[in-house]
């Protein structure tokens, strides 16, 4: 078959991104409103900024001859295919992103979406997290997606409550300390 007509291919799924866990099935794309506006914002750079200037860079590229020994042909060409699935990617999850506003619970002590959450553990340590969006989570920062156990274990509950949380190594209780959510925007 003529190389022509094979498809370029990385070995990646277009839909998934490396380290990003898929969405439940079923489920809504959770998000917060600065969530979703920071992957606006990274989408809207690639349209506008990266994209042209790399495929500018292919393009010169290919005007210089011989393609198959060209690294900033090759070089470009892949980084292309790679902004162009992330732009596929963050279009997909826009278009199903339901943003939520966790302001709209400020001063509440009952864990939602958003929440802040500090709570101790049955040993008595301490962890303080956040439940955010699959998309916007960055565990670094104390940032839990809210389809992780611990997250999905602890919605709902108030402050005060222990609830369970089922572990490989048995079922652990979690205690709830404290609930903070963000202050509504004036």
């Amino acid at each position: 078959m003529n190389k022509a007509f094979t498809k370029e291919s990385d070995g990646d799924d277009d839909d998934d991104q490396p380290g990003l866990p898929p969405l439940p099935a079923g489920g809504k794309n959770y998000m917060t409103p600065a969530g979703c506006q920071r992957l606006r914002a990274e989408l809207l750079e690639l349209i506008d900024n990266e994209r042209p200037k790399i495929v500018d860079v292919v393009h010169w590229a290919a005007s210089n001859g011989d393609r198959s020994e060209n690294g900033d042909y090759l070089y470009g060409k892949k980084r292309l295919r790679e902004i162009d699935r992330r732009i596929r990617f963050l279009t997909k999850r826009l278009e199903i992103a339901e943003v939520v506003d966790p302001a709209v619970h400020h001063g509440s002590d009952q864990v939602y979406f958003g929440a802040t959450v500090t709570y101790a553990d049955d040993e008595g340590e301490e962890r303080t997290i956040t439940i955010l969006g699959i998309d916007e989570a960055d565990s670094s920062q104390g940032q839990v997606s809210w389809i992780a156990p611990v997250s999905r274990a602890l919605l709902k509950a108030r402050v005060g409550d222990e609830v369970p949380l089922p572990t490989p190594g048995g079922v652990r209780m979690l205690e709830v300390l404290e609930v903070r959510y963000p202050p509504p925007a004036d």
